[in-house]
């Protein structure tokens, strides 16, 4: 009975304690509380309501009929989706070497001042992420184009014959899917890893041209171990971006929901909205195939994550014992 008296006792205080606190600090949750508000209506609700769907057949009109795992089940079957989860893998890893490395390289030469007009290289390199995604489909159907395209043209003079990069049998389109996707983002993770290198301080840099480090090994030694948890987060947001392919291949198959010639530029986002609502209404199917994305993107996340977390923990460990 006294424990009891104790615990509820306890519990109203922690209770009073909270609504003094509300009472006292109202204003400030007035203010805020349109954020929690929109993001629950906007965020949770969507998330919530899409895992509820999944479990469903429903046209988006029509009475709902409860399946249980089924549309799971009947996704992971289908050879389609992984035929789109292996396009998307492929395009992924290989377009993410030139981006990443790419980025890296060009925000180096930026920032240890070896060019004239910094923000002019800036501002071009960045550029191709504020263009328009029509003016994009021209360039680049221009240059992989069959009769007329700009790289045939150039292999002419070399006595080579054309080829039909969007045609075919399908397997070019992922080269030329990758080419605009390096294109495309390489410009915004410079951005990120510029801003990464301007904060380390330059009396690092100048310590390390003091002991006669060369630039690589300026760039090895220093840039990229310090710039470690920042490379980390653009690998995460590469993998977000990866599973969320869609312009550039839609674009350059002449806006085709099953990626061209032999499903060769099908990505997953392009065969989730090819279901519902773009090609289909199999909204519970599109559904299951959204959370599957989501926890392949949350998998690949962590696994990274709990990479470099381990890697940075052994290093200090080395240091610790030296």
């Amino acid at each position: 009975m006294r424990l009891d008296k104790i615990q509820n006792a306890a519990v109203a205080v922690k209770k009073k304690g909270f609504m003094e606190t509300l009472k006292k600090n109202r204003v400030a949750y007035a203010y805020i509380a349109p954020f929690y508000i929109l993001f629950a209506i906007f965020g949770l609700f969507p998330i919530a309501a899409g895992l509820f769907i999944s479990f469903f057949r429903w046209d988006g009109i029509s009475e709902m009929h409860f399946l249980g795992l089924e549309n799971y089940v009947n996704l992971l079957s289908d050879v389609l989706f992984w035929k789109a989860l292996k396009n998307t893998v492929v395009i992924g890893i290989i377009a993410h070497i030139p981006i990443l490395l790419g980025g890296l390289a060009l925000a180096y030469i930026l920032n240890s001042k070896l060019v004239k007009g910094e923000n002019i290289f800036k501002t071009i390199y960045f550029m191709p992420m504020v263009t328009s995604s029509v003016a994009i489909s021209i360039i680049f159907q221009s240059l992989f184009g069959y009769n007329y395209g700009t790289i045939n043209y150039f292999l002419s003079f070399f006595g080579e014959e054309p080829i039909n990069w969007l045609g075919g049998d399908g397997s070019l389109i992922k080269v030329a899917v990758i080419v605009m996707f390096a294109w495309k983002w390489v410009g915004w993770n410079m951005v990120i890893y510029l801003a990464g290198m301007q904060g380390i301080s330059n009396d690092i840099y100048e310590a390390a041209r003091i002991d006669g480090a060369t630039n690589t090994k300026i760039m090895f030694k220093i840039v990229i171990p310090l710039l470690t948890p920042i490379i980390v987060f653009t690998l995460v947001q590469s993998t977000i971006g990866m599973f969320n392919l869609f312009t550039e291949p839609f674009i350059l198959t002449n806006s085709s929901w099953t990626g061209g010639v032999n499903n060769g530029g099908l990505t997953l986002m392009m065969y989730l909205l090819n279901k519902a609502p773009q090609g289909g209404t199999a909204y519970g199917y599109a559904s299951a195939c959204a959370y599957v994305i989501t926890i392949m993107i949350v998998c690949i996340s962590v696994f990274v994550n709990t990479v470099s977390a381990e890697r940075d923990g052994k290093k200090a460990g080395r240091r610790k014992k030296s």
